[in-house]
């Protein structure tokens, strides 16, 4: 039987619901198919930080490198500094391991409307650049408490970080529907975004079976809502790809349908996979989240690992799961966590 090391980081609020639920589904399915995870837990995040004053060990890194993949939660509580979360455990683990691809999909799901009910065929890829762009920070406030105070951060984009992540979009594109739009804003950005601009579009002249094209955030955010059949590959930057996912997983119906994984694609280092939620301290503890977007991170890391007949399966079974009715309560169900958890793994094959 095939193995593969994880490590399982569930953090903080609901995060150690939803991430045994997921993991529980995804051992039922390694029995049928054939491998299994070996995994190690972690209780990094802001609980830890409160106990211990730091996020993750200052050796986390070097921790998880062994690792195959490693599975997240999240992070964050009311009482810690909302500041600190990102800059001392998402960004550390996606800038210390090259994680720059940040893959979140959109699709309509069976069994339920989201708040496009026309629609019914939305199936896309939010490619969102993961370590660089407006999220370097690289800034500083100035005199803050003065009349003169500023505050200023500072976006940096590199042609090996454009390009490089363009590569990977167009690529993904040619196994899809060969379409890719990258988003700008660089009418007024006319610095760093015109720059984004002509890299992606000297990358697209290698890939001449794919269609590009170029469009503004606003005009993006629009087309998200009125037309999201236009989309296939959506290449975007930390800043949008971050509003733009959201967004996404809203025109689904809810925030907790929303996979991801944040993508090494070289495999030098481990690739991490979570649900673009947050933690929702207000519903912790209750087995009421929704498990459906962390059930589906979990079938992107199975393909990844290069398990992808089994992650056809997952979301096989939780489409047949979402038919039946057995929805969470976001979704306007009755059904909590584990039952849920439980309905995919009787409809797993």
């Amino acid at each position: 039987m095939k193995s593969f090391k994880i490590a399982v980081v569930p953090g903080d609020g609901i995060g150690p619901e939803i991430v045994p639920a997921a993991l529980k589904v995804v051992d039922a399915l390694g029995e049928n198919e054939g491998f299994r995870l070996e995994k190690d837990y972690f209780s990094w995040g802001a609980g830890n930080y409160l106990n211990t004053g730091e996020f993750m060990p200052s050796n986390g890194l070097k921790i998880l490198k062994p690792f195959d993949a490693v599975f997240f939660g999240s992070v964050g509580l009311p009482e810690v500094d909302d500041t600190l979360p990102a800059k001392d455990y998402t960004f550390k683990v996606r800038t210390g391991f090259q994680q720059y691809v940040n893959y979140r999909p959109v699709r309509t799901w069976p069994g339920f409307h989201g708040p496009l009910k026309d629609k019914k065929n939305i199936d896309f890829v939010v490619v969102r650049e993961n370590t660089e762009g407006e999220f370097v920070q690289v800034g500083r406030q100035f005199m803050p408490d003065s009349p003169n105070g500023m505050g200023i951060d500072t976006s940096v984009f590199t042609r090996q970080g454009i390009e490089r992540v363009a590569h990977y979009a167009f690529q993904l594109a040619q196994r899809r529907r060969k379409k890719v739009h990258h988003i700008t804003k660089s009418n007024t950005l006319i610095n760093s975004l015109t720059y984004w601009d002509r890299v992606i579009k000297e990358v697209a002249l290698q890939y001449p079976d794919v269609e590009h094209y170029q469009m503004y955030i606003d005009n993006c955010s629009a087309n998200f809502v009125l037309r999201p059949e236009l989309f296939d590959v959506v290449l975007t930057t930390n800043l949008f790809g971050d509003i733009l996912s959201d967004l996404g997983g809203a025109i689904m119906g809810s925030l907790g349908l929303g996979g991801s994984g944040n993508i090494n694609p070289e495999r030098e280092y481990p690739s991490m996979f979570e649900p673009i939620h947050g933690s929702a301290p207000d519903i912790a503890g209750r087995n009421v989240a929704n498990p459906l977007g962390t059930i589906w991170s979990a079938a992107l890391m199975l393909e990844h690992l290069g398990e992808t007949v089994a992650a056809d399966k997952l979301m096989a079974a939780m489409d047949k799961t979402c038919t039946e009715g057995i929805l969470p309560v976001d979704l306007g169900g009755k059904s909590g966590t584990n039952e849920i958890a439980d309905a995919i793994i009787r409809h797993l094959e």
